[in-house]
């Protein structure tokens, strides 16, 4: 009589086909959930054999016994896809109970990538082709093992990052290793194994430094920086816009009349995408600066492109040719520490929490969905900025101290 049996820990199916006893061993462990798929084959193929439908082969393409069973019967059909796939290495003998890594990787992300944004959609794509699938892309996606993914986020740390001299930081095999546990729990959950995904902490690594511009330093730039570049900067360092935001900028979203900068869009990679967030749509309320400068620069863009600002072919700009071309050698030339672009969005957050503005209305400039960020990342800067370091507090507490002293003083009546 068929059944699922144990050697040593691992499950092999018993049964009997054309007077001869077959044993065919997996590297499946002895559990009941294992046990439940087997189960699921041997029925399937029990009731191939009663109808002589039964094919060796394709149920066991790398077992020995193959070859003694090659007549093909009349009216054969294949197993179920789900349960066996041929078109993938197998382990010796053990018939494939799931997909292979990269057949259900490709399903998965057809399915989900409908919920992304293009940019997301792109960076998966990337992640699963240049890392996932190579690894792990011909074994049974039910079969990989938490040694197996501890194995390769390790080989992740070896690998070249876009510098050549450094590695792949803590951040970047984190959103590897997202992508890889996103396949592997969602084929858990269909194929009902136990995901390996259990205990496996991301990666701790260092946070982004923030480094926000003086207004002096703001200043120095805004004053030395290309005149075809002076508004850009001011936009930039007096609105704390992000790159994409203000390369994709167009005149429709400028509001003169209520002094408005609506966010509706952004650039990315060169093509025109939605913003960051739901709530990066927002709109930024013009400073007196901010207004000035984009009044001089709709005199000088607005009758050659839809875009805000635009090179001489009224394209929008391309941030790495003006990050190498201006924004670095004008640092350079200022003396001045040389630090990302994105500095200019954390210069405007600091100033503007410097300067006593509302944290609600700095949140709602940024395109935070609440006030938390600002004062996890930015609050550190106040004291500085406003040279209030405790001493408002220091003042308040010593006239408490004051009056309890002179009251007490008083004769009692």
């Amino acid at each position: 009589m068929a059944s699922i049996r144990e050697n040593n820990g691992k499950l092999f199916w018993d049964f009997r086909y054309k007077n001869r006893r077959c044993r065919e061993y997996t590297a499946l462990d002895d559990t009941s959930a294992n046990r439940m798929k087997m189960e699921k084959v041997l029925h399937r193929i029990e009731a191939d054999i009663e109808k002589g439908m039964f094919d060796y082969r394709q149920y066991f393409p790398n077992s020995k016994l193959a070859s003694a069973f090659d007549e093909s019967p009349l009216g054969k059909r294949s197993p179920d896809p789900v349960l066996v796939s041929t078109n993938s290495t197998l382990i010796q003998g053990t018939p494939l109970l799931t997909p292979t890594f990269a057949s259900f990787a490709d399903q998965w992300f057809g399915q989900k990538s409908v919920e992304w944004r293009r940019t997301y959609k792109v960076t998966v794509r990337q992640v699963l082709d240049k890392h996932l699938v190579p690894p792990f892309g011909q074994k049974e996606v039910g079969s990989i093992t938490k040694d197996q993914i501890l194995d390769f986020r390790s080989s992740l740390a070896k690998v070249p990052g876009r510098n050549k001299n450094v590695t792949l930081s803590p951040r970047r095999i984190n959103a590897v290793m997202l992508v890889l546990r996103q396949v592997l729990d969602e084929a858990a959950d269909r194929f009902k194994f136990t995901t390996p995904w259990t205990r496996i902490k991301p990666l701790k690594g260092q946070k982004s430094d923030v480094e926000p511009f003086t207004i002096d330093e703001v200043q120095r730039i805004i004053s030395t920086v290309r005149p075809d570049f002076r508004n850009y900067y001011i936009t930039r360092f007096m609105t704390g816009m992000r790159t994409g935001e203000l390369d994709g900028l167009k005149w429709k979203y400028v509001d003169f009349n209520k002094r408005l900068i609506m966010v509706r869009e952004t650039i990315v990679w060169g093509e025109e995408d939605y913003t960051k967030t739901d709530s990066s749509q927002r709109d930024i309320q013009m400073s007196d600066m901010v207004f000035q400068a984009l009044t001089d620069q709709h005199t000088a863009t607005a009758h050659l492109s839809k875009f805000v600002f635009c090179n001489m072919e009224g394209l929008p700009l391309d941030p790495n040719n003006v990050t190498k071309r201006v924004w670095y050698p004008l640092l350079r030339h200022l003396g001045l520490t040389p630090r990302r672009p994105y500095q200019t969005r954390h210069t405007a957050a600091t100033l503007w929490l410097g300067s006593g503005e509302n944290p609600q209305w700095i949140a709602r400039q940024l395109g935070h969905s609440s006030t938390e960020m600002l004062f996890k990342v930015y609050s550190r800067f106040v004291p500085n900025l406003t040279r209030q370091d405790g001493s408002a507090f220091e003042r308040l507490s010593s006239c408490a101290g004051s009056v309890h002293v002179g009251e007490s003083r008083r004769p009692i009546t």
